[in-house]
């Protein structure tokens, strides 16, 4: 009985997926005249998989990303569910609606892992499962029950670099409790996957210590292969090419019997069994395969009794069950109003009762009554949380006069590890093969590397020095990952994402070679579209990497860190500001408020995020702050006076980072002729930029005054004269500071790096992009032309 339950709702989710997108597109007022679109047919072909998994194979500890494609099919899951209301699905692609693929910032129903970008989806779900094994590998994790991450597919998915990618890291950290489900409908965006593909994706699984399961016929049609005659409609059916069999689905029952018997037609069992059928039962059976059978499926996923990772082969027909199967441009296109009508009937739907959930259903009580006692919705809404994790001061390391900022970072954490401690348990330290070079060293040798089973140190134990001691063990808090940034982001947006998923909080800090930022791009802006909670560290930084030349040195990356929704992002250039931004940042990374602007920054600090921040190698001399009480508040708001401007400033030089001591020294040189030269430390260009844009656009709103400075970037630059000249300079792209002269309206002249860099000592490449104290001078001159400025020796 419970079969036809399943039945039943595998065609109450087809037709609501279906009847959202063809209300979205063809029944609700358009304003702007273009498609919305929906995926009606990579809809339907998931429909008969999503049935059987969540209606009879999920328990609530698991998690599913869905395939983007089929957020339709979610949403109506949801809406039968009673999870969502029917406005929500009326607005599907509109503003407050669903959204276009499922979401767990944008959405209300509940949503486990972000889709959209396509295969960042998948590779989530094996981060994951390691996230689970490293949690109950922790005296404070044991007591979590361990569920399966699963990811649902489309085939053209496997093209996608980071899933590879993933396979192998997985295969690192002996993966377990992950199913990944293919979609196998074998087309894509433009047309048809290439024969063969299976086979392919098949050894790959294989290769990294999958089991791969094929569910390729569905229950009429293995009672078909039963049939005399059959085993050679079995043998048929594997040799077509998939555009053919594509091609036939879309053509129909009489199609498929023409191009049977004239292939097959022998007069006697063959030609029964295909005589034996209608056409609508003939195409049925060639439609049939295992993924578009919910009881097949279902019996493929009870099947399962192990914890290996398992890739399941689910032969689909890309628009199953509607008037568009198979057809080659069906991936974007839509039922028509004359189809989507005939297909109503064929469905069973009355005029009128489209948005029933069980319209057309005989049982409503049976049905209604199956639905209460499926184990995965009887835990309602599966979104956890947990304690927040007490953060102390965090003093700057002392007792050095020359310091770098990746120094003071690995030093802080490694003091954080010396402390018995609730943060310095719940750190968990993460790096794609550049620990030592990226200031991890320290952290790792006293809290060892993470793995399922212990492994000593064999160099230790061979007694060969080394200052590394790579001891692994499941109580053991970094993990140790493959050269692929890719992979780092995907990893920290799973380990940050630890409290709602899991309800066992992380604080990940992951660390990576700052241009290489750019490389794990895609994953890091998933990340963040998740909410997912991190720490960041890209060192060493900028053309600061001299020696290393330009493939090495990152330029864009303070604008990425500007740019990036979700992610504060920092530069600080003194230990002592690192310290303070770092216990900001533990604390930041578990607030869960509103997006109730801060009084003082105008920003939703409440709300919390991810934190970025943007370090370096270069040993530069401590100055002297001032640690006032609210040195703090300004170091954590983006910046503060190193050099206060007096009453009739002319020049305030205003740096970012590395460039601190050329900064400096400008403004000695200068302060020279004259005594109001100030100098602006910025600790974070993006936070001080989303404030003064914030206080624009509340004044726009009238919610501020006029006039009067309300950001911090105004607080810090409105009293200023109107004739005093701005100099800003960073070892980064010199747009990440040259909007500070349009706070107040004061002239400026903005200096950094816009090329690849080369190989040199940092004061040769310094010079070459004029960022050197010298450059700094000369800006200045050029700024306040007739005034007499003491040139800095050649």
């Amino acid at each position: 009985m419970s079969h036809q339950h399943l039945k039943t709702i595998e065609q109450r989710l087809l037709w609501l997926s279906h009847w959202m997108i063809h209300n979205a597109n063809h029944l609700r007022p358009k304003a702007d005249g273009i498609k919305i679109g929906g995926h009606q047919a990579s809809s339907a072909s998931m429909v008969s998989i999503m049935t059987a998994l969540y209606f009879s194979a999920l328990r609530p500890e698991d998690r599913v990303a869905v395939k983007p494609h089929a957020g339709p099919v979610f949403h109506a899951m949801h809406y039968l569910m009673g999870n969502i209301a029917r406005e929500k699905l009326e607005n599907f692609r509109g503003y407050g609606g669903v959204q276009s693929y499922p979401s767990r910032t944008k959405d209300v129903d509940d949503v486990d892992f972000s889709t959209g970008s396509v295969g960042l989806g998948v590779a989530i779900t094996s981060f994951a499962s390691i996230v689970q094994d490293y949690i109950s590998g922790k005296s404070w994790g044991k007591d979590l029950r361990q569920g399966r991450m699963i990811a649902l597919m489309g085939d053209a998915e496997v093209d996608e670099g980071n899933v590879h990618e993933c396979l192998q890291e997985g295969w690192k950290h002996d993966l377990r409790n992950v199913w990944w489900i293919i979609d196998y409908n074998r087309q894509s965006l433009d047309g048809v996957v290439h024969e063969g593909l299976w086979a392919r994706i098949e050894k790959i699984f294989e290769a990294f210590g999958w089991d791969v399961v094929k569910v390729k016929y569905g229950v009429l049609q293995r009672a078909a292969f039963a049939e005399p005659g059959g085993e050679r409609l079995r043998a048929w059916i594997d040799a077509c090419p998939n555009q053919l069999y594509s091609a036939l689905t879309f053509s129909g029952g009489a199609v498929w019997r023409q191009r049977l018997m004239d292939d097959l037609g022998d007069q006697g069992d063959v030609s029964a069994l295909i005589g034996r059928r209608s056409d609508a039962d003939l195409a049925a059976l060639m439609e049939n395969l295992g993924g578009n059978c919910v009881e097949t499926m279902a019996q493929t996923f009870a099947g399962i009794t192990h914890d290996r990772p398992v890739c399941f082969l689910a032969y689909t027909v890309k628009g199953w069950g509607t008037p568009i199967a198979g057809h080659k441009d069906n991936h974007g296109g839509l039922m028509t109003k004359a189809q989507m009508q005939d297909w109503q009937a064929h469905m069973g739907v009355p005029e009128g009762q489209e948005w029933e959930p069980f319209a057309g259903v005989k049982d409503q009580v049976g049905l209604q009554a199956f639905l209460k006692s499926v184990p995965f919705f009887a835990a309602g809404r599966r979104r956890h949380s947990s304690d927040r994790v007490s953060v102390p001061a965090l003093p700057a390391p002392s007792g050095e006069r020359e310091t770098s900022t990746q120094m003071a970072f690995s030093r802080i954490l490694d003091d954080i590890g010396r402390q018995k401690s609730d943060l310095a348990e719940r750190i968990v330290t993460l790096s794609p093969d550049v620990t030592g070079t990226t200031g991890l060293g320290p952290w790792v040798n006293r809290r060892k590397l993470w793995a399922r089973n212990a492994r000593a140190d064999l160099f230790r134990a061979q007694n060969i020095p080394s200052t590394a001691k790579w001891d692994f063990a499941p109580e053991g808090q970094h993990i140790e990952l493959g050269i692929a940034e890719m992979n780092l982001f995907l990893q920290l947006a799973a380990a940050g994402l630890s409290s709602p998923l899991f309800g066992k909080r992380l604080l990940p800090v992951g660390t990576v070679y700052d241009p290489f930022v750019c490389r794990g791009l895609d994953a890091l802006n998933y990340a963040c579209y998740q909410d997912a909670r991190f720490l960041i560290a890209g060192t060493p930084s900028g053309v600061t990497l001299a020696p290393e030349g330009g493939a090495h040195q990152s330029i864009n990356t303070p604008l990425i860190g500007m740019s990036q929704d979700g992610l504060a992002a920092f530069e600080p250039a003194f230990a002592a500001e690192l310290a303070l931004i770092m216990g900001w940042a533990f604390d930041y990374m578990q607030r869960e408020g509103d997006a109730t602007p801060d009084p003082v920054n105008l920003l939703p600090d409440a709300k919390g995020g991810a934190v970025y921040l943007r370090l370096t190698t270069r040993p530069i001399e401590q100055a002297t702050l001032p640690l006032g009480e609210d040195f703090a508040g300004n170091v954590i708001n983006g910046a503060y006076w190193l050099r206060p401007p007096g009453p009739n400033c002319e020049v305030v030089i205003a740096y970012q980072g590395a460039v601190a001591p050329e900064a400096i020294a400008a403004a000695g040189y200068i302060g020279e002729g004259r005594r109001d030269v100030a100098v602006l430390a910025v600790t974070s260009a993006g936070r001080l930029h989303a404030g003064w844009t914030a206080a624009q656009r509340m004044r726009r709103k009238g919610e501020l005054p006029p006039f009067g400075p309300a950001s911090h970037a105004e607080r810090l630059l409105w009293n200023l004269p109107r004739h005093c000249k701005l100099v800003t300079v960073i070892d980064g792209h010199p747009a990440t500071l040259s909007w500070l002269g349009s706070v107040c309206g004061h002239q400026s002249l903005a200096l950094g790096v816009e090329h690849f860099g080369q190989t040199g000592t940092i004061s040769d490449l310094y010079r070459h992009f004029g960022i050197d104290t010298a450059s700094i001078v000369a800006a200045v001159s050029s700024l306040t032309a007739g005034r007499q400025l003491r040139q800095v020796p050649a």
